[in-house]
């Protein structure tokens, strides 16, 4: 078997997040088998960055089998001069090649990608209502006031999801986008985000485990003010609360505080998770299997942690292929306690762009038999994307 060509999609998206461009590829070979996978850092600034490494690292593999997907890792690892002290624009198409390879292997025998790697270690999973600041809405508003923060936990827990989390920084107190608290605050500056999640803890009651997102719009000293103020609110894990990329300024906070930290979406490949694991600075690691070096590389990740006795949650934020990847490496990775629905995965926007419906029920995940990953793009979104080919 060998690799004929990759088509790059770049997913139509119609409505909403105005920086969503999804970035799916297919890898094509000559005994008619296709596999896909997904780009993760399509999002944001992202996109360019993306396509550009696509079609750089996509040359590299025409003509090569693409069961061998170590081989072709460690292509990309030794032989690119990039593949080495590179992070997410370069890793992030690395995951999307290496999950597709992964996708032609599970069809080619038949059998979904989590028998490859090791078999299932359960028959579901459950999920966590994700980012809930945004609505919990097919259409995204944004939260302002603590009675509304209370009253979207809420549906999330009448929807089955024992987990919830919750950004409390995203709008400030004149409902302007994107606050950051760098330095030292005042108290008024943080009272509003307390105050969001005292209002959600007291809607859901305290046995709905709240998982506080802070998407790194902290730093050490605004963090270190605000971590008392919500540790009587029994925070089931803290998530980026400073510099994602900085172990020494994770170390700080792991020093004061004993909330379960939480980090790793931004972070790339078992080199780049390595102090923060082998320190143990984190409780929970966020790999992104669409970002941090697909299935391949997260394999290793999760098992590194394993090792320190730490959970693992995959981030998963993106189109329904980016859903399926991870759900490979949930049923197969015993430390895989929980699955990241996103608010994005509620919009019929996004769920167009799967071929096969796969949303929880009751707040669980099941696992699909599907062969590979389980799921492709449906034939709507294929032919209504932009496809750049590489032969």
């Amino acid at each position: 078997m060998k690799i004929t060509s990759v088509d790059i999609f770049q997913v139509k998206w119609n409505q909403q997040y105005g920086a969503w461009h999804p970035i799916v590829i297919r890898i094509n070979t000559d005994d008619g088998i296709s596999g896909f996978g997904e780009s993760g850092i399509f999002y944001g600034d992202g996109e360019y960055g993306a396509l550009g490494s696509l079609k750089d690292l996509s040359q590299i593999i025409i003509g090569q089998d693409p069961r061998n997907t170590e081989k072709i890792w460690q292509q990309f690892y030794q032989r690119t001069f990039w593949g080495k002290g590179s992070g997410t624009t370069f890793y992030a198409a690395v995951s999307a090649i290496d999950t597709a390879l992964w996708d032609i292997k599970g069809k080619a025998l038949g059998v979904p990608v989590y028998q490859l790697l090791g078999g299932q270690t359960r028959t579901e999973i459950p999920a966590y209502a994700s980012q809930l600041q945004f609505g919990w809405d097919p259409e995204t508003r944004y939260l302002a006031t603590p009675a509304d923060y209370a009253t979207v936990a809420k549906k999330a827990v009448a929807e089955g999801y024992k987990t919830i989390k919750i950004d409390p920084f995203m709008l400030d107190e004149h409902g302007n986008f994107g606050q950051k608290l760098i330095g030292l605050q005042d108290y008024a500056q943080l009272k509003l985000p307390v105050d969001r999640l005292k209002a959600a803890r007291d809607a859901v009651g305290p046995e709905i485990n709240l998982i506080v997102e802070c998407h790194a719009g902290l730093d050490v000293n605004s963090a270190k003010q605000f971590l008392p103020l919500i540790e009587p609110l029994n925070v089931f894990y803290l998530e980026e609360p400073c510099s994602p990329l900085s172990p020494e300024l994770t170390k700080q906070l792991k020093d004061v505080t004993a909330m379960p930290l939480a980090s790793g979406e931004r972070i790339t490949t078992r080199f780049g998770f390595q102090p923060f694991i082998t320190n143990r600075l984190l409780d929970v690691i966020q790999p992104d299997v669409a970002i941090c070096g697909g299935i391949s590389e997260a394999k290793k990740i999760c098992d590194m942690a394993a090792a320190f006795d730490i959970g693992v949650q995959l981030h998963t934020c993106g189109t329904p292929i980016a859903t399926a990847m991870a759900l490979q490496l949930e049923a197969a990775v015993p430390n895989c306690f929980i699955h990241e629905q996103h608010e994005i995965s509620l919009k019929p926007d996004n769920e167009w762009i799967g071929k096969f419906a796969q949303q929880p029920q009751d707040g669980v995940f099941t696992f699909s038999s599907r062969p590979g990953i389980g799921q492709e793009l449906s034939d709507a979104a294929i032919q209504e994307s932009h496809c750049e080919t590489i032969k």
